[in-house]
């Protein structure tokens, strides 16, 4: 055990680990280079074949940067796309930044550490960083923006070199030390543990920005909300959200065991996508669109009286015909992905003649990032952890994901060496209630 990690899980005070060494090089989530043909003609790109957890060189700090312990990290779909080179190999991503100059130029390595939710412990700060200290406990953003352009300073994610952290930028979250700018920063909910505060900040997040804030569909209370994917990472922070803001959640799933989960978030109406014959994943032909759509409106307005006001779609190529189909007249699609694939087809005449609109939404503004975390210190919001793996099993965490095999958030544990660790705010913890902020804990998934 090298010093610093022996200071940080000793809960060394922030003098001493201002004064103790980073060491040489970290264990880290990566993918290499050399391995980026490996899934060529294979059909089930296994993303354990291309993951590897092992040593990488610390990189060095930019003005504008902190090092980050990461205690603990979340796995996402973009890890996913990462580790199956799709739909271009990530390090395209990395020359690319790498050619704007100055500290850029580190990230263009032959190996990616990957992963872009985190929460630790600040243990370096660059000579330009004025708001945060050695010692300071954090979660991450993963917005990675420019704060010298314009564009930046009227919404942070519309700038032309707004990155994702650990996607299109190197040194990620799934690994035990991170590199990160101080504009990434938010203070930790302190009643949270380190694998449930790792787990909020990019999906939370999106979905705040995506249903709640006026960038994204400005939900008011008495909506209806579709959600997609209703227990996944993003829709199952979108139901508490739909809840919380006095709407109607509509919720799909693709299982009856996802069902019951759901109920324990409270969605008010819960559909089985295989009930309607969108089982397979695949994308409906035009007409059959038309004939689901129809089976679904039925369903919707059977229980709710009304079609949505809102569609919430991050799945892509399956649904997003569907989505454009069933929103309500004057209603509104968001969409922050596409999980199934990029290429949407749909009916225009729905959109333009019932005057819909379509929103494009990615990730969430530091100022977004704030409220919704600011929405979890409150007990407003909770953490939909469902399981949590080692640092050395993240591989494995990121199958069960590619295979959609997960229930909200899969966490991983990067310097943290056991669950429950990181709470300093026992009392709020328990007024909230441990049942309720982890709702979904635990729950029987198959592992790879």
């Amino acid at each position: 055990m090298d010093p610093m990690t022996e200071a940080l899980l000793d809960d060394a005070p922030a003098e001493v680990l201002a004064r103790t060494p980073v060491p040489d090089e970290y264990s880290a989530l990566h993918l290499r280079a050399e391995d980026v043909d490996m899934f060529t003609g294979v059909t089930d790109k296994d993303v354990r074949a291309s993951l590897r957890v092992g040593p990488v060189p610390m990189p060095e700090l930019a003005p504008d940067e902190v090092l980050v312990a990461v205690m603990a990290s979340s796995i996402n779909y973009n890890t996913v796309w990462s580790a199956i080179f799709e739909p271009v190999p990530t390090f395209a991503f990395l020359e690319r930044f790498a050619r704007t100059g100055g500290h850029a130029i580190r990230h263009d390595r032959p190996y990616h550490v990957v992963g872009s939710d985190g929460a630790g412990i600040i243990v370096r700060v660059g000579t330009g960083v004025r708001r945060w200290r050695v010692g300071d406990r954090v979660v991450i953003s993963p917005a990675y923006v420019d704060d010298q352009e314009a564009a930046t300073h009227g919404d942070g994610m519309l700038g032309a070199e707004q990155r994702a952290w650990g996607f299109e930028t190197n040194f990620g979250g799934l690994a035990c030390y991170s590199v990160v700018r101080a504009s990434q920063l938010i203070p930790k909910p302190a009643h949270l543990t380190w694998e449930e505060s790792a787990c909020v900040s990019l999906c939370a997040g999106t979905a705040y920005r995506m249903l709640v804030s006026r960038q994204g569909a400005a939900m008011k209370q008495g909506d209806t909300v579709l959600i997609w994917g209703a227990t996944g990472g993003l829709g199952a922070y979108a139901v508490q959200m739909v809840r919380n803001g006095g709407g109607v959640a509509i919720g799909v799933v693709g299982s009856a065991r996802k069902a019951e989960h759901l109920r324990t978030l409270g969605c008010d109406v819960i559909l089985d996508r295989s009930e309607f014959g969108l089982d397979d994943g695949g994308e409906p032909g035009p007409d059959q669109s038309i004939r689901l759509g129809k089976s679904l409106g039925r369903a919707i307005r059977a229980e709710t009286g009304c079609d949505p006001d809102i569609v919430f779609d991050y799945v892509g190529q399956a649904t997003f015909g569907l989505s454009v189909f069933l929103a309500a007249r004057g209603g509104t699609v968001v969409t922050c992905g596409s999980s199934t694939g990029y290429q949407h087809r749909f009916d225009n005449r729905y959109l333009w003649m019932n005057l819909k609109r379509v929103i494009g939404s990615h990730g969430a503004n530091a100022r977004e990032q704030w409220e919704c975390l600011r929405l979890f210190e409150r007990g407003h919001l909770v953490p939909t952890l469902s399981r949590v793996y080692p640092l050395t099993k993240a591989a494995e965490a990121a199958r069960l994901v590619q295979n959609n095999g997960h229930i909200g958030k899969v966490g991983v544990l990067c310097m943290a060496p056991t669950t429950g660790l990181g709470v300093t705010d026992d009392r709020l913890r328990e007024r909230i209630g441990p049942g309720r902020l982890n709702p979904l804990l635990d729950t029987p998934v198959p592992v790879g």
